[in-house]
């Protein structure tokens, strides 16, 4: 199976949770989408993550996903890439969740997950 990437959302970083807020109203009310609470950011639908504080990239992230992490990962890596090791989450089967690549890119850091794949 070969590997793919989607865009899975837009992380943008503000500066506090009052501004999160009022991005995340606005968006939420110009594209008909329902804002979904959580510690850390306020997702838009599933495309817009309004960070209630800044976090990596200084202007936020590009979340991708793919339908193998891991093999995108040692794709990526063998390209002379790295990752921080230290973002990454796994599930309670060991499997790797997500995870932040080194550095920035536009001022953007790039966040990729492994999409949820359900059966037919």
């Amino acid at each position: 199976m070969e590997t793919y990437f989607e865009l899975a959302h837009i992380g943008m970083n503000l500066n506090c949770p009052e501004e999160a807020e009022k991005i995340a109203s606005t968006l939420s009310l110009l594209f008909d989408m329902r804002p979904r609470e959580g510690k850390k950011s306020i997702f838009v639908g599933d495309l817009f993550e309004c960070m209630k504080t800044p976090y990596l990239g200084s202007k936020g992230h590009i979340g991708l996903c793919t339908n193998n992490l891991s093999s995108a990962v040692s794709k990526i890596k063998s390209k002379g890439f790295s990752f921080r090791e230290e973002t990454a989450s796994y599930d309670d089967a060991g499997r790797l969740c997500n995870i932040y690549l080194d550095g920035e890119f536009c001022g953007f850091a790039i966040h990729i997950m492994q999409k949820q794949l359900f059966p037919a």
